[in-house]
């Protein structure tokens, strides 16, 4: 059988380790990545293509290289409608069309659809202007939970513990336009308690396959203390004093089912990765938010513990055949620790050298790349995540050893900062 051509969109740690299991697929020959970064050059070829609408370039790359098959990481291209462009051009792409990826892009399309179906989440109010919820705050007891509702990199919630915090994030929302046009909408929702877990399930718009359920680590530092980030750091799968056979498989029917119906009820089907944010509290789980895509750095630590071919999956969900597919889930756990640019979440800089044994890619270790470039014959950082260090192990102690012992003396760049308790909770 002929090896087909795939593409890869996206830069970052989640497209290196998508890349690396697509690598390991017999069905698959060459790879692309648009755009890459230091790391995927060493096992796709890079190419420097715009990835915007109308995806005219990206299009036209395709179809000279005879891509089989267009795998988008990023949200941002989804939300913008990178796979409605593909299907018209008669190209095969894996994710969801524009329209199921507000699922993602639209935090008040996601609310009241859940709302709409009894699909289990915290209460929430929309707000269009200061004036409104600045009432509503002064009116209800904290906490408050403030998300934008368009896409702001992971970063456009504000947990406010007193009124006064309320207030200043409702000036930064709609004074001070923090989040650009992506806040001039906002939900004001109920603060949940619990423990969070994320869940990513493969669809075809009927049919799911759920990967090891994993848990992410949101803070810049230990102890989950300082400012949100974009992930410090996630393992799999999470203990099942947290989420056992019978939670998830409450999740899959009245969580992922139950919204994949949702949406086809809307009229709109589903298809690629949902990620499904969850909390989880006295045995029950509800929706934090939900993903048009693999989650990063989720998918570093799941990818490597899936024991099925990752093209042919993402092939049977394009062909709406994810019925014959039985997934494999590896009896092993995985940590992953992302190593972070000082500065991170702020400012950061860029182009700092980078020491060390960067291009570990196997069994044991898997050094994904974030946030690097290389230039003049070595590495640079060049973004605020810069590696995620992915090991696996028997046990969640054994991975959390063997990522640790790695990173001590491993890697090494001015600055550099990561968190030292990833997966404690689950231990």
């Amino acid at each position: 059988m002929a090896k087909k051509n795939v593409l890869v969109v996206g830069s970052g740690g989640r497209e290196h380790a998508i890349i690396h299991a697509l690598s390991r697929s017999a069905s698959v020959g060459k790879i692309y990545a648009a755009p890459g970064n230091g790391g995927t050059r060493l096992i796709a070829e890079n190419v420097s293509i715009p990835v915007q609408p109308p995806f005219t370039d990206i299009i036209a790359f395709a179809k000279e290289k005879r891509i089989a098959l267009t795998f988008v990481g990023p949200e941002d291209p989804l939300v913008n409608g990178i796979v409605d462009a593909f299907a018209a051009a008669g190209l095969k792409v894996f994710g969801p069309s524009a329209r199921a990826a507000q699922v993602e892009g639209s935090k008040i399309f996601t609310k009241r659809l859940l709302q709409k179906y009894n699909i289990p989440t915290a209460q929430y109010q929309e707000f269009t202007d200061y004036a409104g919820a600045h009432t509503f705050v002064m009116a209800n007891q904290p906490p408050f939970v403030f998300k934008a509702d368009g896409l702001a990199a992971g970063k456009g919630v504000i947990i406010a513990a007193t009124r006064d915090e309320g207030v200043d994030a409702l000036k930064q929302y709609f004074q001070e336009k923090r989040f650009g046009a992506a806040g001039d909408k906002i939900i004001i929702e109920e603060f949940m308690s619990g423990e969070e877990a994320s869940l990513l399930a493969f669809t075809d718009g009927k049919d799911v396959r759920m990967l090891a359920p994993a848990q992410d680590h949101k803070r810049i530092f230990d102890n989950d203390q300082g400012p949100n980030t974009g992930g410090m750091g996630a393992y799999a799968p999470v203990p099942s004093r947290l989420l056992d056979e019978t939670l998830l498989a409450n999740v899959r029917v009245n969580i992922i089912e139950a919204t994949i119906e949702a949406l086809r009820r809307e009229g709109i089907v589903y298809k690629g990765v949902l990620y499904a944010g969850l909390m989880i509290q006295d045995r029950t789980a509800r929706v934090v938010e939900f993903n048009c895509r693999l989650g990063d750095p989720e998918t570093e630590a799941v990818l490597p513990l899936l024991g099925s071919d990752l093209y042919e999956l993402a092939d049977a969900v394009c062909e709406n055949r994810l019925s014959g597919i039985t997934l494999g889930v590896k009896n092993m756990s995985a940590a992953t620790v992302v190593l972070a640019s000082g500065g991170y979440p702020g400012d950061y800089p860029k182009g700092i050298p980078i020491a060390g044994d960067v291009a570990r890619l196997d069994e044991k270790i898997a050094v994904y790349h974030c946030g690097t470039r290389f230039e003049n014959g070595g590495y640079v950082t060049n973004g605020g995540r810069v590696f995620s260090v992915t090991a696996t192990g028997s046990t969640l102690s054994e991975s959390l050893t063997n990522a640790y012992a790695f990173i001590k003396n491993g890697i090494s760049f001015v600055g550099m900062q990561y968190r030292t308790d990833i997966g404690k909770k689950g231990l």
